[in-house]
């Protein structure tokens, strides 16, 4: 920053230098966040955010005595804030060691999307080869928590063995809907809408319906295991995809999930028609 009196360079050259620092700035501080998001640092971050808050307006209302114990927070709080996550600091400083500390969170997401993906063909194999109905949702952008509180609240991994353990037929928790919210399997028994366009085939159950009918009011992708013909289908964007291969199931969950957006090549009516046909 130029001192008092001094001139403000104002060639094409200094404007480019000064907005090339600040983009590195806001790229640094964006990989930062990528690298502590969904670890224990985010909270720390919220405690932090609130703590200066709390600073600037006893500093507008001259609140003395709140203002004293912030300033005295704010210059220990650092030092405790070494001492409590030294082992993540030490960590962050190996990365970056190695040149790593940014490539880190992009290597954990492709190895958290391949986990959840194995764990959903696994089960989803698992359950069509024995005819074991299923019903499961995936949250994306629209959240599902009014459909959540229908069912009976779970909050745990995703494995496959708890997905198929929960649809085993005459359990208390195999009817109904899983929804998977942020990675976790959040419900289970839950209740979705039921679709009542008149376009689909008779032939579709109750889990087809409710699949088409949430898809059709929210972003949520669903996968659906026929307990009549072991056949799975996936519904997203209001659009159904019936008796695939396990091949094409992983493909297509994959593009709806962590890919781009489901190709809309033909409109749903017309694949149900020409499917059904």
């Amino acid at each position: 920053m130029p001192k008092w009196g001094e001139l403000i360079d104002l060639s094409p050259v200094a404007a480019l230098v000064n907005i090339v620092d600040v983009l590195l700035v806001w790229f640094v501080f964006y990989q930062l966040i990528k690298v502590i998001k969904g670890t224990k640092a985010v909270q720390l971050l919220k405690g932090i955010f609130v703590i200066i808050l709390v600073s600037v307006l006893t500093d507008v209302f001259g609140l003395d005595t709140i203002g004293f114990l912030m300033g005295e927070v704010l210059q220990w709080g650092f030092l405790a804030i070494i001492i409590i996550f030294q082992p993540e600091l030490r960590r962050a400083l190996e990365q970056l060691g190695r040149g790593r500390i940014f490539a880190r969170t992009n290597v954990q997401e492709n190895e958290e999307r391949e986990r959840l993906m194995t764990a959903l063909t696994k089960s989803v194999s698992y359950m069509a080869k024995r005819r074991i109905g299923a019903l499961i949702s995936i949250e994306k952008e629209t959240g599902l928590s009014e459909y959540i509180e229908t069912g009976i609240p779970l909050h745990a991994d995703i494995t496959s063995e708890l997905l198929i353990n929960i649809f085993i037929p005459n359990t208390p928790l195999h009817d109904g809907a899983v929804i998977l919210q942020k990675k976790q399997i959040a419900a289970a028994g839950c209740y979705l809408p039921l679709s009542e366009s008149s376009f689909i085939s008779k032939e579709l159950g109750t889990r087809h319906r409710a699949a088409i009918g949430l898809s059709e009011v929210t972003d949520a992708i669903t996968v659906i295991v026929s307990e009549e013909t072991g056949a799975v289908s996936i519904t997203a964007a209001g659009d159904l995809d019936r008796n695939l291969s396990m091949e094409e199931f992983e493909t297509r969950l994959r593009k709806v999930w962590f890919g781009s957006e489901p190709e809309q090549v033909e409109h749903s009516i017309w694949k149900w028609g020409k499917k059904n046909g």
